[in-house]
Formats: C-alpha cells, sequence, structure tokens
C-alpha cells in the first residue's frame, strides 16, 4: 500500500513537472510569440516568461529580426535581347507575426520565388546599357514591386542590393575595347588641352615682354628728348645773356682755328659779312681810344 502511493506520488510529480514544462516558455527579446487556442488564432505574445496551457494552446516563434537572404545567380533577358546573369541580396524583416505564421507556408522559399520572376520582369523592360549603368534604379524598383507582394505576409522588404551583374564574354570584350577608346579620348583631349594652355601661356609671356621692352624703350626716348629739351632751353637762355663782343669773338677763335687747318681752300659763310659790321667797329673802337690816349 505504501509502496503504491509512492509510485503514484512519483507520477504525479513527474506529470506535474512535464506540464510545467510544456506551459512554460520563455520567448527571447526580438522574437514574438504566436499563440493558438485548439488551432485558431488567439494572440501574440512579445519576450518574457510565457504560461500556456498544454495540448490547448502551443505557440510558434517568429524572428523579428532584419533577415537577409541570398538569391542565387539568374539568367535574364534585356530588352534588346541580351543574356545577363544576376545575383542579389533581400533585407526583409517581419512587421506582423500573425501574417507571417498564417498567410504564408514557407516564407525563405516564397520570396526567393517571387524574387526570380520579377527580377526577370525588370530586367527584360530595360536595354542592357541602363542595367549597367543605372544600378540603384533597378533595386529600387526591385524593392517597391517585392514589398507590393510580401506586404500581404506580414513582412517588409527593406532593402534589395544587386551584388553582381555578369554580362556575356562577347559584350565584356565589346565594352572593354569601349573603355580603351574611351580611356584613350580623354587622354588625347588632356594633352591637347596642356598643349593649349602652354601654348597660351608662352604668347602670354611673349607679349608681356614686348610690351615690357616698348615701355621701356618709350621712357628712355622721353628721357632723351626731356634732356635734350632741358640742354636746347639753357643754351637758349645762355644765348641770350652773351653781347654781340663776345659772339664775334667766338667767330674769330673759329676762324683762326680754321686758318690753322693745312686745307688750301676755306668757305666763308654768308653770316661773316653781318659779323664783319661789328668787329669793324669794335676795332674802330679801339683806335679812338688809343689816339686819345
Amino acid at each position: 500500500m505504501n509502496i503504491g502511493l509512492i509510485v503514484l506520488g512519483v507520477i504525479i510529480v513527474v506529470v506535474a513537472f512535464l506540464f510545467l514544462r510544456a506551459s512554460i516558455r520563455i520567448v527571447p527579446q526580438n522574437r514574438d510569440l504566436v499563440v493558438q487556442w485548439l488551432g485558431r488564432y488567439q494572440d501574440t505574445r512579445d519576450a518574457g516568461l510565457r504560461l500556456l496551457i498544454p495540448v490547448i494552446q502551443n505557440g510558434t516563434l517568429v524572428d523579428m529580426r532584419e533577415r537577409v537572404k541570398e538569391i542565387p545567380q539568374q539568367t535574364c533577358i534585356t530588352r534588346d535581347n541580351a543574356p545577363i546573369n544576376i545575383d542579389f541580396l533581400i533585407f526583409s524583416r517581419v512587421l506582423d507575426a500573425r501574417a507571417s505564421v498564417f498567410e504564408v507556408q514557407n516564407f525563405d522559399i516564397a520570396v526567393q520565388g517571387i524574387a526570380t520572376t520579377t527580377l526577370r520582369a525588370v530586367i527584360g523592360d530595360i536595354p542592357l546599357d541602363d542595367v549597367l549603368a543605372k544600378r540603384e534604379q533597378i533595386n529600387e524598383v526591385l524593392r517597391a514591386k517585392l514589398d507590393e507582394v510580401t506586404q500581404r505576409w506580414g513582412v517588409k522588404v527593406t532593402t534589395v542590393e544587386i551584388r553582381e551583374i555578369t554580362p556575356p564574354r562577347e559584350i565584356q570584350e565589346a565594352m572593354n575595347r569601349q573603355m580603351s577608346a574611351e580611356r584613350n579620348r580623354r587622354a588625347a583631349i588632356l594633352e591637347a588641352e596642356g598643349k593649349k594652355q602652354s601654348a597660351i601661356l608662352v604668347a602670354e609671356g611673349s607679349k608681356q615682354a614686348a610690351i615690357l621692352e616698348a615701355e621701356g624703350q618709350r621712357q628712355a626716348q622721353s628721357l632723351k628728348a626731356e634732356g635734350f629739351a632741358l640742354a636746347l632751353t639753357r643754351i637758349y637762355e645762355s644765348a641770350h645773356t652773351v653781347d654781340a663782343k663776345t659772339m664775334t669773338l667766338q667767330y674769330l677763335d673759329a676762324l683762326r682755328a680754321l686758318g690753322a687747318s693745312p686745307a688750301t681752300k676755306i668757305v666763308l659763310p654768308t653770316e661773316f659779312t653781318a659779323l664783319a659790321a661789328p668787329l669793324l667797329s669794335f676795332t674802330r673802337e679801339g683806335g679812338a681810344a688809343a689816339e686819345k690816349k
């Protein structure tokens, strides 16, 4: 009897432990617990210690953190019928835990499927050059289209990032040739621009040198003219202070110098007759002074 009671007590303790263990749920941070009552949605509970009635209630943990999904490389056809391989990443997070549990069976598979079909639809409307040059715009278009589909699952697509775009080999070779030609063109433009600037600087330097040289010559001629004018002014002023006798003596000295030269012919200027009158007058005055003595 005592042994039966002990066994019964042990069974009760074990059942109670299992009941409590099944009832207690610890919800981690950044997760929500979607609770169902007999298979029907009851409520959503956030992080903390939560109690559930075994068998009657059950709960599903939903990760509320942002998640990243890698979409493997897909082959798409552009609007100009060029095949191109693209792989990208999708960043999303759950906003409605209930919808993510009841509205979609497997979110990852569903997202991958809708992402590949959406990518082909978007790339099919864009020419190859725009696919290679407008990656950011394609990312935004993909994000908007994916978000329209996933919002009914309670999921928000936050970012779409194209990781790699691989065009066919022949297109890559043509792009490399185009890039090489573009670099050569830019190098030629830069070289021509450099030569142009150099020629402009040389011409400007020659111009400034010519201007400085002409300015120097002008100033030198101006100084010479001013000196010559000053000399003439002083000669003119001195000439006004010289009397007729002094001028006559100067002419006599000049005639004496001419007479002393070895020349056999002497040409007298016509002005000599005008000089002779003062000379004769000066001689007469000297003789009269001598007779008085």
